[in-house]
């Protein structure tokens, strides 16, 4: 049996075990401490549900996460020490909210921080392919270069927790950016990398399966946190395994992750509100009500979530045909910032009239 025959049959076996992980999480998590999985909050603005609804879909991926990581070792004989300890660390950090348990927003992002510096700097996660300048001689610096990459996940995992909420939003946009991931390092020949990330496509179909349109099952603060991490160690391997194509590029690629919570924290800021506290106001909040005014607040949960994904998908396919120039690339990253701050004030100012 070829090697493709056998990754192949481990991918189809790993399909069926993440599938039946998520079934007995959405059928028995409710019974973890009391119920603390269980989302009874009816009133909050993302609330679509009529009944409890248990938040382990981020416990359900990490035990999936680590099925394949044993899998992965027994068949390329390699520790993924970078996945395992920065998808850990991220998870349990969200896990704790998960369960309740009473932590400051301050004070978990101040825990999450110092565990992705400990991890980034002694493992070490590095970005080799930066088109930026002045930040080349900059990177040299191992201090400077662990500060970077700490700042790209916060933004990422940070980024996915914010636009959690709708049925399908995170989990379609994770997927589509995994999928082109797994395009570029296929056809680079970057085929154990490839498997790894087909894994993560694996795990976040699964679980839409059971979220997607209506919801058995939600991802949670540790399952947010941890895909995202994920996705975001994804696209920087990648920038490093592909050095010819333009960093740029998965800029354009993370955009509307990154630009969520970076425009969020800003313009809280110039409103003088609490930068960590979250309220209404984004963009998938604003689409949300002008969708749920035509459809209903049942339908617009999940139309929200295609129609968001289905723009992004329209605006990051031309990045796809400059993929391997800067410059085209660098405009295209910040044309996509203006079409969102465009998009944003159209609604903003249709739901407040």
């Amino acid at each position: 049996m070829g090697t493709e025959s056998i990754e192949a049959s481990f991918l189809s076996l790993f399909a069926l075990i993440s599938f039946f992980i998520f079934l007995l999480a959405s059928k028995f998590s409710h019974k973890i401490k009391g119920g603390a999985l269980l989302d009874k909050d009816f009133l909050k603005p993302q609330a679509f549900h009529e009944i409890p609804i248990t938040r382990s879909g981020g416990m359900a991926a990490i035990i999936s996460l680590s099925i394949f990581f044993y899998i992965y070792y027994l068949l390329y004989s390699e520790v993924l020490y970078n996945y395992i300890f920065v998808s850990f660390s991220v998870f349990i950090v969200g896990f704790l909210d998960d369960l309740r348990i009473n932590i400051k927003p301050l004070d978990r992002l101040l825990f999450m921080v110092i565990l992705l510096f400990i991890f980034i700097y002694t493992l070490p996660i590095k970005v080799l392919n930066i088109d930026i300048p002045f930040l080349i001689p900059l990177m040299s610096s191992h201090i400077f270069s662990s500060i970077f990459v700490l700042f790209c996940f916060l933004f990422v995992i940070n980024g996915s927790n914010l636009i959690d909420g709708f049925n399908g939003l995170l989990t379609i946009n994770l997927i589509i950016i995994n999928i082109i991931l797994t395009y570029i390092n296929i056809s680079n020949e970057n085929l154990e990398f490839s498997i790894l990330i087909i894994s993560q496509i694996i795990i976040l179909f699964s679980f839409l399966l059971f979220n997607f349109p209506s919801a058995k099952i939600f991802l949670g603060d540790s399952g947010a946190y941890t895909m995202g991490a994920l996705v975001g160690l994804n696209t920087i391997i990648t920038n490093n395994l592909n050095p010819e194509i333009s960093s740029f590029f998965f800029c354009t690629l993370l955009f509307y992750i990154f630009f969520e919570v970076f425009f969020s924290f800003l313009r809280k800021i110039l409103q003088k509100k609490s930068p960590i506290h979250p309220d209404e106001k984004h963009l998938h909040m604003l689409s949300f009500y002008k969708i749920s005014n035509i459809y209903g607040k049942k339908k617009g949960n999940y139309l929200n979530s295609i129609i968001i994904n289905l723009f992004y998908l329209i605006l990051i396919i031309p990045g796809l045909y400059f993929i391997n120039d800067t410059q085209l690339s660098r405009y295209w990253f910040f044309i996509l910032l203006l079409i969102y701050l465009i998009i944003y004030s159209r609604l903003y100012h249709l739901t407040k009239n």
